[in-house]
């Protein structure tokens, strides 16, 4: 099964022209999903697993896979369904999501298809905000749904939202400095946001690269200095209808946007991601989801800002 995941590699020229390539696999039933390649390590059939007591029931247990201990959990029930058979007929897709390495255990994997993330749709309203999806695609006739992993895995493992005491030393005054905050994850804004409460800074919130571009385009179309207004901008890359690369290059090409701070903040390969922000402009990358770099990294940008205007 790992050869599936052959000439991963080669596949980095997806990044910045708007495509992704989706592993599709399949839980307790029929319905498949999938996730984005980049985040795989490799997809094996369910090794051997160590029981952890009173570890969450979504925890299988832990795989020892080459050297390292990969913790395994169980995606179906992850997400509200039936637990999968923990008897070995399953595969582990090993991932490497937000700083960690984990196996998330399924129940079959399909294949990997080619997709433009403009093929890629934020889920129906009617899912809620109780849903477990971040977003939606078709193919073959098949609607294919793509899991919000951040949400289970702030569920499993929690996390603090907090910047450490001593982190933040300096304020700022509110009405000087404005954020924009990017990601189709809920959770993911939600964190981003808390932490900029703590700064004191204000911030606008937007669901993928296509929404805040519209932002960006109705304050330019009002009048206002976005290099002024704006401190920085904060984007996710895997976003619905356009990624954050995407979202990058198109404010590098605007005259009135071109100059805008962008940290790409994100779950996917910190290795990769130096290489993008290069290719598509972006000033910093940051590995998602810790709250004192973040916060350290907005507070080096407000500084910058502050001394400019």
């Amino acid at each position: 099964m790992a050869s599936i995941l052959a000439g991963v590699d080669q596949r980095t020229q997806l990044a910045g022209h708007n495509r992704l390539e989706l592993l599709l696999f399949r839980l307790e039933g029929q319905q498949r999903f999938g996730i984005n390649v980049f985040k795989v390590q490799e997809v094996i059939s369910c090794p051997p697993l160590t029981q952890i007591p009173d570890a969450h029931p979504v925890m299988c247990g832990v795989a020892h896979l080459r050297g390292r201990t990969v913790p395994i959990l169980d995606l179906s029930l992850g997400i509200g369904s039936s637990p999968l058979p923990r008897d070995g007929s399953g595969y582990a897709i090993i991932s490497e999501y937000n700083r960690s390495v984990q196996g998330f255990l399924v129940s079959s994997v399909d294949r990997i298809i080619n997709m433009g993330w403009d093929e890629i749709q934020p889920p129906p309203k009617a899912a809620g905000k109780n849903s477990y999806l971040t977003a939606v695609t078709e193919f073959e006739n098949e609607l294919i749904e793509v899991i919000d992993v951040e949400k289970i895995m702030k569920e499993i493992t929690g996390g603090s939202e907090e910047v450490s005491e001593g982190v933040i030393d300096q304020t700022f005054e509110s009405e000087e400095h404005h954020i924009l905050v990017v990601d189709d994850s809920l959770v993911a804004r939600n964190q981003v946001k808390r932490v900029l409460e703590q700064l004191g800074v204000e911030c606008t919130l937007a669901k993928d690269g296509q929404n805040a571009y519209q932002i960006l385009k109705g304050w330019v179309d009002e009048g206002k200095d976005l290099n002024r207004f704006l401190t920085m901008i904060i984007s996710d890359i895997e976003m619905p209808i356009m990624d954050g690369y995407t979202l990058t290059t198109k404010i590098r090409e605007h005259p009135d946007m071109k100059d805008l701070y962008i940290l790409l903040h994100t779950s996917l390969s910190g290795v990769f991601n130096q290489t993008m922000i290069e290719k598509v402009g972006a000033n910093r990358f940051l590995a998602k989801f810790a709250p004192d770099d973040l916060a350290n990294a907005v507070l080096e940008r407000l500084k910058i800002h502050s001394e400019a205007a």
